[in-house]
């Protein structure tokens, strides 16, 4: 969601905070601001809109905080962006968060005379700070999270001192270890420029850095360790390298993403009595996907649930369980709440995450890194294809089996051959503004990704539904205006959806379908057809996306939206 970074050292911090907040944008905002320390003054500047504008108010100074907003609390304008002073301006913060008794903390602390500037929850942060300071900072700041209820990041800076106090409950923070400097940040991204070397604080910590020194504790003071961890990325990996938009980029990377995600290894001892999968987004139709594999491959009793209502219901869980947390920035608020209800009732928990270190790794039992690298795009494109990789991974292992796609990196190659193919479709059908998703068992889970991908960057209201249920409702909506997706290979269902497809233009609607190669039936019943290679029929769904991607990329182009950051979505949503 909301974005943070924060520096102290020998360099001027306006410029390292905007480069490492335009390394935050793909989080998604919709302001931002610094605040720096110089001369024993703070020095602010923030505006509502792009990182860019910040540009035209250079403040100096070598320490200083940023952020990007994500607004939760208060429309986006300048006064609710970010950073916060307190009445004297003498301290500052940025947060990312919620703090759900701020209502309450608001009226306590105008009773003491405390002026607000903002519509926020964040800025009582500040005038907290302020309250209980007595010349020690940190000490003023565990002192406020006494006080505060709900998921929050936090980085402060006073005008005298060449220190940055964070602290971390619920939302992801992690210190940049450096020479002569420091930081602290959101994500890696931040600084991957400028160190490889992190710490990442967990839950109840606050961290204290100067240019030379870094200090952690807990939220009752006692000392916790430093436990520094290398990333394996680089600066490169997380640039567009020429391509128009971080979305391409992140589809053509696919053949060496599976190559990658085929060397991990799954491993199991005792099989869980069911499986409980968790996860929210695209990563919820991965799950999706897991729970028809699980249960064909393994013969396993698999459920997927969201993230968002896997918190909320009274799931049946054993200790001879599994539940199973797929996500791609492993910070994902309701994933990782559903991981803490699991390990309530002393339930197994295997994480299949993306990034390296990230919370949800880090609490759960096991973990399993898909080797997609880092993916700037909102829409996740290659995460989304080594998480149903690992759902293919996942089931096999369970049945302690290995995995095996023979040519994988080829086809996938030969897919992306599509891509002009794939544009000129787009263009015909660009304009639409409903669309209509089916798929049959495994590939209704694809049908559903198709179908996000198409509201998330094209704007485009799109429906998936299982084939076999237009008749129980959606037909009614398909109309020459109202264009059907249909995924149907030629696998054991395909008889069936090619009857579906039939009643969709019985009623005079566009088809586009993609098919197996070979297959010239299908045309008698299509407008538009994509072909694939032909596989083993529980393969298909592997094949699939790709040109499902490429389909919503190229309409999202054609319209011109902003594909990488589209409106109103965070790549990590980190607040419930």
């Amino acid at each position: 969601m909301c974005g943070i970074i924060g520096y102290v050292g020998f360099k001027e911090a306006y410029d390292i905070i905007v480069t490492g907040l335009k390394q935050l944008e793909y989080r998604g905002y919709d302001s931002a601001g610094i605040c720096t320390q110089h001369s024993q003054s703070l020095h602010l500047v923030k505006y509502k809109g792009r990182v860019e504008n910040l540009q035209q108010s250079k403040i100096q100074g070598t320490l200083g905080i940023g952020h990007t907003r994500w607004a939760t609390h208060g429309k986006p304008s300048d006064n609710n962006a970010h950073p916060f002073v307190d009445s004297q301006n003498q301290f500052s913060i940025v947060h990312n968060g919620i703090i759900e008794n701020y209502l309450e903390l608001k009226e306590e602390l105008r009773k003491d005379h405390t002026q607000f500037t903002s519509d926020t929850d964040s800025e009582v942060i500040v005038h907290l700070i302020a309250k209980y300071y007595e010349g020690d900072l940190r000490d003023a700041v565990l002192k406020t999270t006494k006080r505060l209820q709900g998921s929050y990041a936090f980085c402060v800076i006073d005008k005298n001192h060449k220190e940055i106090i964070g602290a971390r409950n619920g939302s992801p923070l992690i210190i940049g270890v450096g020479k002569n400097e420091n930081f602290f940040a959101s994500d890696v991204s931040a600084v991957i420029e400028y160190t490889k070397e992190v710490i990442y604080l967990n839950d109840f910590e606050i961290a204290k850095i100067t240019k030379n020194f870094i200090d952690i504790i807990d939220f009752e003071g006692n000392n916790k360790p430093l436990a520094i961890q290398e990333v394996e990325w680089d600066i490169e990996q997380a640039q567009k390298q020429g391509y128009k938009h971080f979305m391409i980029k992140e589809i053509m990377e696919q053949p060496k993403v599976v190559e990658n995600q085929l060397k991990v290894q799954f491993d199991f001892g005792s099989k869980p009595k069911t499986v409980h999968i968790v996860a929210c987004g695209g990563a919820g139709f991965a799950g999706v996907l897991g729970e028809y594999l699980i249960e064909e491959i393994s013969k396993i009793p698999t459920k997927f649930y969201h993230g968002s209502e896997f918190r909320y219901r009274k799931p049946i869980l054993h200790e001879d369980d599994l539940v199973v947390a797929i996500s791609q920035s492993g910070e994902t608020a309701d994933t990782l709440a559903a991981i803490r209800k699991a390990k309530e009732s002393n339930t197994k928990t295997l994480a299949i995450i993306n990034v390296v270190g990230s919370t949800i790794a880090r609490e759960s039992d096991d973990v399993i890194y898909t080797r997609a690298g880092p993916e700037i795009s909102v829409a996740s494109t290659k995460a989304f294809l080594a998480q149903i990789l690992s759902m293919y991974q996942l089931a096999y292992a369970l049945k302690n089996e290995v995995f095996t796609f023979q040519d994988y990196k080829e086809i996938i190659e030969q897919l992306l051959q599509l891509d002009e193919q794939i544009k000129q479709l787009a263009e015909k059908y660009f304009k639409y503004q409903n669309f209509i998703y089916i798929g049959r068992n495994r590939n209704y889970a694809i049908a559903l990704e198709g179908a996000l991908k198409l509201k998330e960057i094209a704007y485009i209201h799109a429906e998936a539904y299982p084939s076999g249920e237009l008749k129980h409702g959606p037909l009614a909506l398909v109309s020459e205006d109202m264009p059907t997706f249909a995924i149907c290979p030629q696998d054991e269902f395909y008889e069936k959806n090619f009857s579906n497809i039939q009643e969709v233009k019985a009623r005079n609607g566009r088809v586009i379908s993609l098919a197996t190669e070979g297959d010239e039936k299908i045309n008698l019943i299509s407008d538009d057809v994509i072909y694939i290679p032909k596989v083993d029929s529980i393969l298909y769904p592997l094949l699939e996306t790709v040109p499902l991607h490429l389909f919503a990329y190229h309409i999202a182009n054609f319209r011109e939206n902003d594909i990488d950051k589209p409106r109103n979505l965070a790549k990590s949503v980190t607040v419930e």
